[in-house]
């Protein structure tokens, strides 16, 4: 009996943590991939209507790629910078044009994009916030600085529309 105790005990304490690994919880300022997915849908059609092909990243809270598309005959070289925008945007908590801005020569940000293994410093990146709290980016590249811009501002307002009905 007294060996048959701690087997039941550790097989009790096993089950009760593989219990607790099935709930899924969704962290506090954390974007869910249905919201995520909504970015990326929005910001595919707004690419498609300018006839241009793009790569669309959308981060998570800390950075991470949530989602991603390449449109056929986007540019294999804009995967990375689509990616490199929306983390920039993230890491620095502004859009990519704003960092740009401030990274000018002359300007106090001069330089900042050979730190965190490289960053975008020109538009396509934009945030998106829940309730005050940023919970990704969005990145877009493929076109002009102004189509990148357009298709993420398009994600991003997809996203303040998605929040506003839940």
């Amino acid at each position: 009996m007294r060996r048959i105790l701690p087997l039941v005990l550790m097989f009790l304490l096993l089950a009760a943590t593989v219990q607790a690994a099935e709930v899924k919880k969704q962290l506090p300022g954390d974007l869910t991939l249905a919201e995520a997915r909504k970015v990326l849908e929005t910001a595919l059609i707004k690419a498609e209507a300018q006839g241009v092909p793009m790569n669309i990243a959308v981060v998570d809270a800390g950075g991470n790629l949530k989602a991603f598309v390449r449109q056929d005959g986007a540019f294999l070289g804009s995967i990375d910078v689509a990616t490199k925008k929306a983390r920039t945007a993230r890491f620095f908590n502004m859009s990519t044009a704003q960092l740009g801005a401030a990274s000018q020569p002359g300007k106090e940000l001069y330089g900042i994009e050979v730190t965190n293994d490289g960053l975008a410093i020109f538009g396509g990146g934009e945030l998106l916030v829940k309730d005050g709290v940023i919970v990704g980016a969005i990145g877009v590249s493929g076109g002009s600085v102004a189509e990148d811009t357009n298709v993420a501002k398009a994600g991003a307002a997809a996203f303040e529309s998605v929040k506003k009905n839940k």
